[in-house]
């Protein structure tokens, strides 16, 4: 699905102006900060982000990825190139306001931010990568999940479905209770409950696409010039320190910073450090 976006600044500060379940908030600083959800998620990942930047004054747009929201048998036919196209719009749509324009991006979105950094170097402000994944490794992670991407290459590589069990990227027991609440009780072909908690079952794929995109984004890191901040949780079930390491180690960034969480699991903008996530975000974009 399309992303559309009217970035007129005559749009109200704090107003929608997105489709669906986008979430657009107008500030009235010369900033804007677009937050990526990650794969088979939703906008609600980065809500706490998007109104704690905008009560500070900042545009803070969160895009539904391409084919979020649709039912999983569209979803698992999506490559990674028709989720990144919109994104790549989006962001030259942004930078025609004006702005100083940053992108981070949750999980595997955070490969977008380096594809991004990679091509439009200086017009990025500065890539946010918050639990980067560029492969699966996490303590929650079945050892056989390394081997679902072979699955691609055959022919019933659009009937493998991988349904994500405890703790769903969360330490925090009250929200993680309101996920399990819903994917405990999740069918294959559900669609209630998505635009709010993401999609209880994952597509094998899609874990092929990610393949794909790491494989894309993995000999570019040298050439992201970029200024670059990496927050990892260092409990992560989904990915484990060693994703952002080697994205902090390799690329060539003069202006970078890893920060490591001692209290979270992967989906960080929304877990029990998110306050955290969002004041070193904020020292990122504007040092003092």
């Amino acid at each position: 699905m399309p992303l559309v976006f009217s970035l007129d600044r005559n749009t109200p500060p704090g107003a929608s102006s997105a489709a669906d379940d986008d979430i657009v908030l107008r500030g009235h600083l010369r900033t804007t900060i677009i937050l990526i959800h990650g794969l088979t998620g939703t906008p609600n990942e980065m809500r706490y982000l998007a109104f704690y930047f905008n009560k500070l004054g900042y545009t803070a747009i969160c895009p539904r990825l391409a084919n979020h929201g649709e039912s999983l048998n569209v979803l698992k036919h999506t490559t990674w190139e028709e989720l990144y196209t919109p994104l790549r719009i989006l962001f030259l749509k942004s930078l025609e306001t004006g702005d100083r324009v940053f992108v981070a991006g949750l999980s595997m979105s955070a490969l977008f931010v380096l594809l991004l950094a990679e091509q439009f170097g200086s017009k990025l402000a500065g890539g946010i990568c918050l639990a980067p994944t560029l492969f699966f490794d996490g303590w929650n992670v079945p050892w056989y999940n390394r081997l679902l991407p072979l699955a691609s290459y055959t022919p019933l590589k659009y009937s493998f479905y991988f349904k994500e069990g405890p703790p769903y990227g969360i330490k925090n027991e009250k929200i993680r209770g309101m996920v399990h609440r819903y994917y405990s009780k999740a069918k294959l072909e559900d669609t209630e409950g998505v635009a709010k908690y993401g999609y209880p079952f994952f597509p094998v794929s899609l874990f092929y696409q990610l393949h794909r995109l790491a494989g894309k984004v993995t000999p570019l890191l040298d050439r992201i010039k970029a200024p670059m901040l990496l927050i990892h949780p260092q409990e992560d079930d989904t990915a484990s320190v060693k994703n952002s390491q080697l994205i902090y180690d390799r690329i060539s960034s003069t202006d970078k910073k890893l920060v490591i969480l001692t209290n979270s699991y992967h989906v960080i903008t929304a877990d029990q450090e998110r306050e955290k996530v969002a004041i070193e975000m904020k020292e990122f974009m504007d040092p003092q």
